[in-house]
């Protein structure tokens, strides 16, 4: 398939684009050019902005990748240049759509953020981020459609995209693990690979809808044991909320968003793989001298 990735050099991007050439598939990157420029040498690139995408109305793509979509304004210039130019429309959002934090089980069915009186569609903050995504995925089933899908993912964790907490670092260095999480605290994640796999997957199937790609729901103890296992003879882990790792509320007030029902995204085709491999696959990849980055936001 012809393949427009929005994006595509940076964290979970650079898996998708990876897994996508490893399936065969004729990829176009359109991106700034600033981040890793020298990525992908053989992809064809169209450079731009998504303030100004009119350079994509010279191409036709069997389906497109969002995975840069944050601004309504940029993401609506998008979709209207793109409207008549691809055949499925795949969004990454969030799980940072929904309007409850503390509903436990929610499918994608769940009530969702509502936008800000006045909030502009022109600028990105943190407070903005959730009601965005919602707005944003709003405007592309208007104008797709059944042709769109929307990816809804919290933590991602993988080679290339940020550190859980300090956790494969510190099992990387011989280092004890901290968190200022719970233990009991529930959590979600995906493994990245696993997550681009799934985007790539919606959009060649052509598959519509939101979906909640997010592992299945455990206890911040538990996983911490799952990671533990990936090294020999690791450090206790370090619970003080004192610590400056990975911080969630202690009183249940954000419980619910990694609670969150993932059946939709399995019966569709995702697929999870085990935590200790993806704990053994991150703590060897920090091993060989790669540096996570920073969170996105």
């Amino acid at each position: 398939m012809k393949l427009l990735v929005l994006g595509g050099t940076k964290n979970l991007g650079r898996h998708v684009v990876e897994a996508a050439l490893a399936d065969g598939h004729e990829v176009t990157l359109f991106n700034r050019g600033q981040t890793n420029p020298g990525l992908f040498p053989s992809v064809r690139r169209i450079a731009g902005d998504r303030a100004a995408p009119d350079a994509l109305a010279a191409g036709e793509w069997d389906g497109v990748i969002d995975m840069s979509g944050f601004l309504v304004r940029d993401v609506a210039l998008s979709a209207s240049v793109l409207r008549d130019r691809c055949g499925h429309y795949t969004y990454m959002s969030s799980i940072a759509v929904y309007a409850s934090k503390t509903t436990p089980g929610m499918t994608e069915s769940a009530p969702l953020l509502l936008w800000p009186a006045g909030a502009p569609e022109d600028h990105f903050t943190m407070d903005l981020y959730g009601p965005s995504k919602v707005r944003n995925e709003s405007l592309l089933t208007a104008t797709f459609g059944d042709r769109t899908a929307a990816v809804r993912s919290g933590f991602v964790v993988g080679p290339y995209n940020p550190d859980f907490g300090n956790w494969g670092w510190a099992l990387a260095h011989d280092l004890p693990m901290e968190c200022a999480a719970r233990p009991d605290q529930p959590i979600q994640y995906i493994d990245a690979r696993d997550l681009a796999a799934f985007l790539l997957h919606l959009t060649t199937k052509r598959i519509p809808g939101p979906f909640n790609a997010v592992g299945p729901t455990q206890t911040m103890a538990d996983l911490a044991t799952a990671w533990r296992a990936a090294v020999p003879n690791p450090h206790p882990i370090n619970w003080s909320p004192e610590v400056d790792r990975f911080h969630l509320p202690h009183d249940g007030t954000n419980d619910g968003t990694f609670h969150l029902d993932n059946t939709r995204a399995l019966h569709a085709g995702l697929h999870l793989r085990p935590d200790k491999a993806i704990a053994h696959d991150y703590v060897t990849w920090i091993q060989a001298g790669n540096i996570p980055p920073d969170p996105p936001h």
